[in-house]
């Protein structure tokens, strides 16, 4: 009885598909199926071998070209009320600057780009490629940024579902806009990004929601798990503590997104520099120890500041770090101004009496340390809390 049941359940898995016209997913879920009856029916399981490996000619009548011409002549799906569209479109080109990831999340990226673009080996073997993924991180460490160059890396269109679009004020209407969305995001191959998803997608036993929030969470469920191998379906979240707890099951994979440390500060500062990384190069180690904690986004930020402020001959270069830097040194605890003060002393020409104003450490203290090699700076949260 429990197998007639699960070859029925597998029945109707080939027959939603088929009715979605998902080819490529109707034969990556078959040829895992041939494994799966190979000894439970190898009867059976040698016949869908048999229509797997059977060429067939793809063609379409002049009727279906008129009716369902390709997405990209389509009209990007939008909300009635407002009259805006529900999803940005970004079509950046596959030579896209690499975004700044860590060693093992630069891996885990790469791993998903390359099961995309082998997905004929994945189904020879009756696998699927990864179908969805949530990043999870605080806001600027680049999350949108690298949905942006994975969907350059597969050469596909990157779609943001616009969260501010898809609520609309009529009661009903925010399920029928995420849908919509969806589904023409599902026409096509694509990368679509459900950006803070935790706007929509929040435990569903939270009382201070409506009806209608909690609707959105069972439609993002269902399209989940139904999404096709043909596209990629992301989320973002800034707080992954109220996300239903039965989305975190749907989805493939979970990355993590973290704060950058020493090194990849380093490296981003460098980054941001650009063509001013001359001016500015005998500052980077100082600026990389000030940066400590922040987000790329940040740093970025501050950067241009600098670049813009130069460039109009407001200030000079030193002037300006120094300035940033005794900003900087406010927030710091006692032990890392000291090391800051040591940094100051060995890579810059300050006079002490200079340093001692910035950092708030004195000549004494300054002379001690500044002979030795200062120590790492610490984490963020060693840091006073911004007033």
């Amino acid at each position: 009885m429990g197998e007639m049941k699960e070859l029925q359940t597998d029945l109707a898995q080939v027959i939603r598909l088929a009715l979605a016209e998902q080819s490529e997913d109707i034969r990556l879920f078959v040829a895992r199926l041939v494994r799966k009856y190979r000894n439970i029916d190898p009867e059976l399981a040698e016949q869908m071998d048999l229509c797997l490996r059977t060429k067939h000619n793809k063609t379409r009548s002049p009727l279906r070209k008129v009716m369902n011409p390709p997405v990209s002549d389509q009209t990007l799906p939008i909300d009635d009320e407002s009259r805006l569209s529900l999803l940005k479109v970004f079509k950046d080109t596959a030579d896209r600057e690499r975004p700044l990831l860590s060693n093992d999340l630069e891996e885990t990226l790469n791993q998903l780009i390359q099961e995309r673009l082998q997905t004929e080996r994945l189904a020879a073997l009756g696998l699927l490629p990864t179908r969805s993924a949530i990043f999870v991180g605080q806001p600027g460490v680049g999350k949108t940024v690298t949905a942006r160059w994975l969907a350059a890396k597969l050469k596909v269109p990157l779609y943001v579902l616009d969260l501010t679009a898809v609520m609309s004020s009529l009661l009903g209407r925010s399920g029928s806009n995420l849908r919509a969305a969806l589904d023409f995001a599902k026409r096509t191959p694509c990368v679509l990004l459900l950006d803070e998803i935790d706007a929509i997608a929040k435990r569903r036993s939270d009382d201070s929601d409506i009806g209608e929030l909690k609707r959105l969470v069972t439609v993002i469920l269902q399209e989940v798990d139904e999404w096709p191998a043909t596209g990629l379906l992301l989320a973002a979240t800034n707080h992954p503590e109220l996300i239903d707890t039965a989305l975190w099951r749907r989805f493939d994979l979970v990355i993590e997104f973290k704060s950058p440390d020493m090194p990849a500060v380093k490296e981003a500062v460098k980054r941001f520099l650009g063509p001013d990384y001359a001016l500015f190069g005998r500052w980077v180690d100082i600026l990389a120890f000030a940066f400590n904690g922040e987000t790329y986004s940040d740093i970025e930020r501050d950067i241009q500041r600098f670049r813009r402020a130069v460039a109009l001959g407001s200030t000079s270069d030193a002037d300006l770090i120094e300035e940033f830097v005794k900003s900087r040194a406010s927030t710091l605890d006692h032990p890392a101004r000291i090391d800051l003060a040591a940094l100051l002393a060995k890579q810059t020409r300050l006079s002490q009496y200079t340093i001692r104003d910035i950092t708030g450490v004195s000549r004494d203290t300054i002379r001690k340390y500044a002979a030795s090699k200062p120590a790492a700076p610490k984490k963020t949260a060693e840091r006073k809390p911004d007033k």
